[in-house]
């Protein structure tokens, strides 16, 4: 039993190290919490029930096998504010930039299914590359699980959106059909591709916080 126990703590700690305490510290030098840290300050002390915190990704591509992290990007559950049951996903930016997969949709597509169930609200915080392209049509796919989400929780449960990060592409289409949304000045941002792109296609040049910024 000691044994047992002993392997899913090493486990845990594993889901909450995320892509690794380098990555972590890069986050932390830019002033940014991780997925983990946002929760903990969202939500009343104690209060958080994780889900699905050892999901990985099905991905057989491109070397993926060999670089699974478990949660595959996103930490999703519930929890209170002020003694109210809200639904939350947090995704995670030192896991493959907080792109989505097949799986990591799922597990966002679990938590909203469980907020209309109940009649709770949903809370994203998004901070996301968009699609993982190593999973191609599948990552896709994924998305246009949540956006059918979206569209079925919209005007049955509230749905909020916090942009804590350069979100782009994929990532920014969901929040867009939420109720709310939320930004960090000088730090988040919201476009359908980034200003390298922009310049490529139009010749313009323009900032991220030109394109998409908070204000």
């Amino acid at each position: 039993m000691s044994s047992t126990i002993a392997e899913l703590e090493r486990r845990r700690a594993g889901a909450r190290l995320g892509g690794g305490q380098k990555r972590i510290d890069a986050q932390h030098a830019k002033g940014k919490l991780t997925a983990r840290e946002r929760i903990e300050v969202l939500l009343d002390p104690g209060s958080f029930e994780e889900l699905d915190m050892y999901v990985e990704h099905n991905c057989v591509d491109f070397g993926m096998p060999d670089q699974t992290v478990p949660g595959d990007g996103v930490v999703t559950g519930s929890g209170t504010i002020n003694g109210r049951l809200v639904f939350v996903f947090s995704q995670d930016f030192t896991v493959f930039g907080g792109s989505l997969s097949e799986r990591h949709a799922e597990k966002i597509c679990k938590v909203m299914d469980n907020a209309m169930k109940v009649g709770a609200p949903v809370i994203g915080l998004n901070d996301s590359g968009g699609a993982r392209i190593q999973e191609g049509v599948a990552s896709l796919a994924g998305y246009a699980e949540v956006f059918q989400r979206n569209v079925l929780a919209s005007g049955v449960v509230p749905q909020i959106s916090l942009i804590m990060g350069p979100c782009a592409g994929g990532a920014v289409y969901s929040p867009a059909m939420t109720d709310f949304i939320f930004m960090v000045k000088d730090s988040s941002y919201m476009f359908v591709t980034g200003p390298d792109v922009v310049k490529t296609v139009t010749n313009e040049i323009v900032t991220q916080e030109e394109l998409g910024g908070a204000v």
